[in-house]
């Protein structure tokens, strides 16, 4: 399968290599043509993989991820074009943080959340929120946190939630462990954790933690 990665920081450089490691052929998209960091992950990882603009990953990839920072990630999307979005899977693992004072703060925050705004800026794209709950190396190799530990996924088609599911699994997640939370309103609560996830970072000194949903009976 052909995937775009929107995104050249570590998040992005992981999904990219795990699924070239995975037999996928990978653009890994940026700003510029000759973005250094793109270029060297380009060579140093398979003949599946190139770099490109945002909108050369956009229209190469047959399932686009978003792994840009939330910040920037309409600016990012706009770049890799509507066109080259519409009707694809669009896999959005953004947080829309930033840090004032030392502090996280989130925005958007509670009303609306980036994932919403994703898709409502580019309608034609299946947006699923996913990943961004969890450390960029446990997503690929969800191994690293022993026990039955969830990821979640929101979205408003199913068969995009599907497809979702199945790029999750080629990462090593059961299908019993990603917890479908409904339509893509549940990115605001997906967005919300992670002033919490960044605080047990620093608590427990290291990323390699999850969360565990139980149920009783």
């Amino acid at each position: 399968m052909r995937y775009g990665v929107l995104g050249t920081g570590e998040v992005g450089r992981a999904l990219a290599g795990r699924l070239v490691e995975l037999g996928h052929e990978v653009t890994l998209g940026s700003r510029t043509a000759d973005n250094p960091v793109a270029r060297e992950w380009a060579t140093a990882a398979a003949s599946r993989a190139r770099a490109g603009t945002f909108a050369e990953a956009a229209e190469a990839g047959e399932l686009v991820i978003n792994a840009v920072s939330g910040q920037v990630a309409l600016d990012a999307l706009r770049a890799a074009g509507a066109a080259h979005l519409d009707g694809k899977v669009l896999v959005d693992v953004c947080n829309p943080l930033s840090f004032e004072g030392g502090l996280p703060r989130l925005d958007p925050v509670e009303s609306d959340s980036m994932g919403e705004r994703i898709q409502r800026a580019f309608p034609g794209a299946r947006v699923v929120k996913a990943l961004n709950t969890v450390d960029f190396r446990v997503m690929t190799d969800p191994g690293r946190v022993p026990g039955e530990h969830h990821l979640f996924v929101c979205g408003e088609s199913t068969a995009a939630k599907e497809q979702t599911r199945a790029l999750l699994g080629d990462f090593g997640w059961p299908a019993a462990r990603v917890l479908d939370l409904g339509g893509i309103g549940a990115a605001r609560a997906l967005e919300m954790y992670l002033p919490l996830w960044l605080q047990l970072a620093r608590a427990l000194g290291h990323e390699d933690f999850n969360i565990e949903v139980r149920q009783a009976g």
